[in-house]
Order: structure tokens, then C-alpha cells, then sequence
């Protein structure tokens, strides 16, 4: 179980000094990131990691915490205005955002969605911190064919869930698991793959690839439409949701909650699909179904609250598995990676402290963007005019100088240009960019389990048909694949 005593002390550190600084600026950039169009909450996480290396891991963390809960709220700011997510997590809160923001209720659209993404991340990042220490200390039992079979499940369902076309996403997965060969090899520590580059030797700079896949090609995509941005000039009012407004959102919310933090636990589904289910069902649970799409605030409560609850599940398998929930949990599992604390069960034996630093993170992070974005609505939904043609230029500077940042050579800002390049022309052709960057992190995991295995069964195979946990792992992972195919 949690310990409360661990937690409470890591509020106060969290709450403290340059703590609380990072945190206020993470949650306030992520909230302008996630309203404008286009970017995402893993660009705004990739593109600022390198930039907390001068950090004390928990400032760091705690200003990427920060970007992500308030760039996963602040994408349903756009929805509302101009009929456009600013994430793609936000699709759903169009349906009846815009149509509030039509009839002059803006202001009321954009309180409710504030109001409704702090309650379902907050419910979430408190499941984390009772939850996790409970998963952590059944995964100490797990042992390299559990491993193994954890990482083919992430893999299952990342593959398969991504995108719209299974092909495709297992394209993108196929070239992940390349990529995660290039390097020493785990067992013999020989070089493969490094093609006599040197620079290979330790595999592809992990932060410099991020970038570029996430950053770098958004700005390429970003430089399509520098001209077609929509402008908005809504006059927000009442912005702050009466009793009442939220007395008729708490069931969306007791449906949204559960919803996304099921939908974030299972990786690679990602926040839009629980905002969908929880437009969903609270439409199907409702006796006045027909207001639904014509402007009705539960459909916006239902849509914020349900991708927002599904930030702490993201997190759960992450930090107690190191299996990512989706793209933007890889990339924060990398920026903990570089700060010398390995996502996994092994974490909290070992930095019991910062574990609980980081639930008190996520918890403040939720509570944080709420109260800015109440404060500061008016300027938000100004950010949306903000010119692409300053945008983008900002965009490109910062990739590159934070990629060469890393390590200080040449080296890092060629890896975050081929593939800001390779990034861009996936989503130019319709290919999912994250089965590729989590399939990389996997990889790893599962080939060395996978030898570690066959080694402790002196080259049997069947060690994983006979652990009853391996076994269930694998089920499930051969249940998903086949759901995912035979879909329509």
C-alpha cells in the first residue's frame, strides 16, 4: 500500500522552492502547447527534456508531469473555440463544445472542461499512488519469462491498437524492434548493427530520436498549413461552472473516471479512445440522449473527464512495469531513464522517496492546470492565434539546440534530423509513429528476458507454458491481437 507518511513528504517537497516553480511553468506551457493546434503532449514532453537535464530529477519530473496533464487539458480548448483538437485526445469534446461555444457559451464550456479534466486526473493520480506499490510488489515475483511475456503484450496491443490500420502500425512496429537491435548485444556484448559507426556502439540516442519523431516532423507537417490557421476571437464569459452546471456533469464523471483509468492501464490505446467510450456511454446512459451533440455540457464533461483520468493509468504501467502507456509515458520514462531511475518494480526498493515525490507530482499537476486554467482562460483561448510563421521557426531551434544539448556533439543532431525527416514522412503516409518508439523500448526487454529464459531452462522452450502468470500474460496478449485483427 501507499505510504502516507512518504506522500505527505512528498508534497512538501514537490510544493517547495524550485519544485513549485517547475511545476506551475510545466502545467502553464502545457496548457499552451495542447491548445494550439496540431502539437501534441509527447512533442512538448520530447522537445523540453533535454532542457531539464540541469535539474534535480524531481524538479525535472515534475515540469514534464506538468506538460502532460496540462497539454492533455488544454487540447480541449480548441475544440471548443474553432472546431479543431488541439490534441488528438481532445476529438471528442467537439461534439458538443463547439455548439455551446456557438450559442454564446464559450466561457461555461471551456469551466466545465477545466473543472472536468482536474477531476478525472485527479481520481486517477490518486488510483496511481494507491495502486502502484501493490503492482510494484507483485512484479518483484516476476522473473525473465514474466518479463518476456509483459513486453510481447505491450507489443500485442501496441502494434495492433495503433492507428487505423493493423498493417501499418505493425510496419511501424517491425522497424522499432530494428531499431532496438542496433547497439551491443545484451547477453555477449558484442557490437551488431553499429554499420563501423562508433557512435552506435551504445545503440541510437534515445532523446535526439524522440525529437525528431515528435518535434522536428511537426514542425515540417506545421510548415503545410503556416497559412490556414483559423483564428478565433470568442469573448469568454462566466467561465467559472455553478453548482448546478456540475451537479448535472457527476455522472459523466462516475462513468468517465473508471473508463479512463482502464482504457489508460491497457497500453498504446491512448486518451482519445477513453474520451470516445466516455462520450459514449454517458450518451447511451442518458434520459435526454438527443441534447448530445447540439451543446450539452455532460457531453463536455464526459469528453475532458475521460482523457484526462487516463493520464495516471498511463503511468501506472510505466512506473511499477516499465512497460509505457502510450508514446508520451515512453518519452517520460526516458527523461527518468537519463536521470539514473529505471522505471520497474526495483524502483520503489530502491528510491521509495522519489516514488512518492512523483504521485505527489501527477496529484499537484491535475489540481495546478485547473487553477490556471480558470485564471488564465481568456489568455489561453488567445494562444490559438499565435502566427505559425514564428511558431515554427521556435519549433525547429528548439529541437535541434535540445538534441545537441544532450551530449554536446554533432552526432545527436544528425540522429534528430533523419528522423524528424522519417517522423514526417510516416504521418505524411498514414503510419502510427509511437508502435515504432515503443516497440524500441520493449525490444530491448523482451529479447534479453526472452535469452535470460531459455538460459535459466538450459535452452527449453516450454519455461513459458509452464509459470501460470507467463501463461495468462501471453492469453491476454494473443486475445487483443486477435480482437485488433478481426475488427471492422
Amino acid at each position: 500500500m501507499v505510504d502516507l507518511r512518504l506522500l505527505l513528504q512528498g508534497f512538501g517537497t514537490v510544493l517547495y522552492g524550485y519544485n513549485l516553480v517547475a511545476l506551475v511553468l510545466g502545467s502553464f506551457f502545457g496548457i499552451i502547447i495542447g491548445a494550439i493546434p496540431g502539437l501534441t503532449a509527447t512533442m512538448g514532453i520530447a522537445l523540453l527534456v533535454p532542457f531539464t537535464f540541469g535539474m534535480t530529477p524531481i524538479t525535472g519530473i515534475v515540469m514534464l508531469l506538468g506538460i502532460y496533464t496540462g497539454a492533455i487539458y488544454g487540447g480541449g480548448i480548441a475544440s471548443i473555440l474553432i472546431k479543431t483538437p488541439g490534441t488528438p485526445a481532445a476529438a471528442a469534446t467537439v461534439f458538443d463544445g463547439y455548439p455551446m461555444a456557438q450559442k454564446g457559451l464559450a466561457g461555461k464550456a471551456i469551466g466545465i472542461a477545466t473543472i472536468s479534466s482536474g477531476i478525472g486526473g485527479t481520481f486517477t493520480a490518486l488510483c496511481l499512488a494507491f495502486f502502484a506499490p501493490i503492482l510494484a510488489n507483485f512484479a518483484l515475483r516476476f522473473s525473465a519469462p514474466e518479463y518476456f511475456a509483459l513486453a510481447t503484450f505491450g507489443l500485442s496491443v501496441t502494434v495492433t491498437l495503433s492507428g487505423r490500420s493493423p498493417v501499418k502500425g505493425f510496419i511501424s512496429g517491425t522497424l522499432g524492434l530494428l531499431i532496438s537491435m542496433i547497439g551491443l548485444d545484451p547477453m555477449g556484448g558484442f557490437q551488431r548493427f553499429t554499420f563501423g559507426f562508433p557512435e552506435l556502439t551504445g545503440g541510437l540516442s534515445f532523446v535526439p530520436m524522440l525529437i525528431g519523431l515528435f518535434a522536428l516532423s511537426e514542425g515540417f507537417r506545421q510548415v503545410e498549413v503556416i497559412f490556414t490557421a483559423p483564428r478565433v476571437s470568442a469573448v469568454l464569459k462566466n467561465i467559472i461552472p455553478t453548482l448546478k452546471d456540475l451537479k448535472g456533469c457527476v455522472g459523466a464523471y462516475l462513468r468517465a473516471c473508471p473508463i479512463g483509468l482502464i482504457v489508460g492501464i491497457t497500453p498504446a490505446i491512448g486518451a482519445d479512445t477513453a474520451a470516445f467510450l466516455s462520450y459514449a456511454e454517458t450518451k447511451r446512459a442518458s434520459k435526454h440522449p438527443e441534447r448530445f451533440g447540439r451543446g450539452e455540457p455532460a457531453g463536455v464533461a464526459a469528453a475532458q473527464c475521460g482523457e484526462n483520468a487516463s493520464t495516471g493509468g498511463d503511468v501506472l504501467p510505466m512506473i511499477t512495469l516499465g512497460i509505457p502507456g502510450d508514446a508520451a509515458t515512453a518519452v517520460l520514462m526516458g527523461a527518468l531513464t537519463i536521470h539514473n531511475l529505471q522505471p520497474g518494480p526495483l524502483l520503489f526498493q530502491n528510491h521509495p522517496e522519489t516514488v512518492h515525490q512523483i504521485f505527489a507530482g501527477m496529484i499537484a499537476a491535475n489540481v495546478t492546470f485547473v487553477i490556471l486554467g480558470l485564471l488564465f482562460a481568456r489568455f489561453f483561448a488567445q494562444v490559438i492565434n499565435i502566427d505559425r510563421k514564428y511558431l515554427i521557426p521556435l519549433i525547429f531551434i528548439c529541437s535541434l539546440v535540445g538534441s545537441y544539448a544532450i551530449n554536446n556533439v554533432l552526432y545527436d543532431l544528425v540522429t534528430c534530423a533523419i528522423f524528424g525527416f522519417l517522423g514526417y514522412a510516416m504521418i505524411r503516409y498514414d503510419f502510427p509513429v509511437a508502435p515504432m518508439v515503443l516497440a524500441q523500448i520493449l525490444g530491448g526487454m523482451m529479447e534479453s528476458n526472452f535469452r535470460r529464459a531459455l538460459a535459466m531452462s538450459r535452452g527449453d522452450p516450454t519455461i513459458f507454458l509452464t509459470r501460470p502468470n507467463t501463461v495468462v500474460i501471453l492469453l491476454l496478449a494473443a486475445f487483443t491481437t486477435v480482437v485488433a485483427v478481426r475488427r471492422p
